[in-house]
C-alpha cells in the first residue's frame, strides 16, 4: 500500500515538493512517520487514545527534524471540519477506518472537504465483492455462502465490521468532487496468513508478487483491500 501511494503521489506533485498531510486514524503513526521522514508536514488524527500514545511514544524516537514536522491530534475523523479549514491539505490518509463507521459517507465527504484543488485521497477499505474468499480457502463452507450476500464481517480481533463494495464508493468519490483516479488491490495472496505468522526468507520476492497482483485483474478484484484514490477536482 506504501509503494502504491508514492506512486500516486510522485505521479500528480511536483518532485521534491513538500506536502501538506492529513492521516485520519493515525494508529500508531506508522504511515505519518514514513511520510514526515520523506519530507512532508504530516497531522495525524486519531481518537483511540492507547493508539494515540503509541503514536507519541513513536514520534518520541525520532530525530528532531521529523519530530517538528508531525502534529498529532485526539479526535474523530468524523469531526475534521471542527478541527482544520477546507481545503487545508494536499493528501489527506483515511486507512483500515471505514470498516468501523456504520455511515461512511459522511466521513468521506468530510475527508474531501479538507483537501485543496488537485489533492489526492487515499481510503484502505475491506473490500466487501471478496469477503467469502477467506473463509472458503479455509474450508469455511458456512461462512463462505453467508458472505456472498452481505457486506458485514468479523475481522480477526472479533468485531463485527463492515466492507466497501469497489462500484459503491467510486459512486461516493464522484458524488463529493473526489472522483476516483486509481484503485488497487492490497493483499491478494498472503490474506490467509496466519496470525504472528513468519516472513517467508524471500520477502522482496513477496513484495514483488504482491504490488503485480494489486495492479493487475482480475487479481486485484478479489484482494482482500481495496486501496482507490481520488483526486479533488
Amino acid at each position: 500500500m506504501a509503494r502504491q501511494l508514492d506512486e500516486q503521489i510522485a505521479g500528480r506533485f511536483p518532485v521534491g515538493q513538500r506536502l501538506r498531510v492529513l492521516d485520519v486514524g493515525t494508529g500508531q503513526g506508522t504511515q505519518a512517520l514514513r511520510l514526515a521522514r520523506a519530507g512532508h508536514q504530516v497531522t495525524g488524527m486519531e481518537k483511540d487514545t492507547t493508539m494515540l500514545a503509541a503514536a507519541r511514544s513513536a514520534l518520541a524516537a525520532e530525530p528532531e527534524g521529523i519530530r517538528e514536522r508531525v502534529r498529532l491530534v485526539e479526535g474523530d475523523g468524523r469531526d475534521t471540519g471542527v478541527h482544520f479549514l477546507p481545503g487545508s491539505f494536499d493528501l489527506v490518509l483515511c486507512h483500515g477506518v471505514l470498516m468501523y463507521v456504520d455511515d461512511p459517507d459522511p466521513l468521506v465527504a468530510g475527508l474531501a472537504r479538507m483537501l485543496a484543488p488537485g489533492g489526492l485521497l487515499s481510503l484502505l477499505v475491506r473490500n466487501g465483492d471478496a469477503l467469502a474468499l477467506r473463509p472458503g480457502l479455509s474450508g469455511d463452507w458456512g461462512t463462505a455462502l453467508a458472505a456472498f450476500d452481505t457486506t458485514a464481517y468479523r475481522n480477526r480481533l472479533g468485531l463485527d465490521v463492515r466492507a466497501d463494495r469497489l462500484d459503491t464508493l467510486t459512486a461516493t468519490l464522484a458524488g463529493i468532487g473526489a472522483p476516483l483516479h486509481a484503485w488497487y488491490g492490497v493483499r491478494v495472496f498472503t490474506d490467509t496468513a496466519a496470525d504472528g505468522a513468519q516472513p517467508p526468507a524471500d520477502v522482496e520476492t513477496l513484495l514483488a508478487v504482491e504490488e503485480r497482483a494489486g495492479r493487475t485483474d482480475p487479481y486485484r478484484g478479489v484482494a482482500a483491500l481495496l486501496h482507490l484514490c481520488g483526486v479533488r477536482g
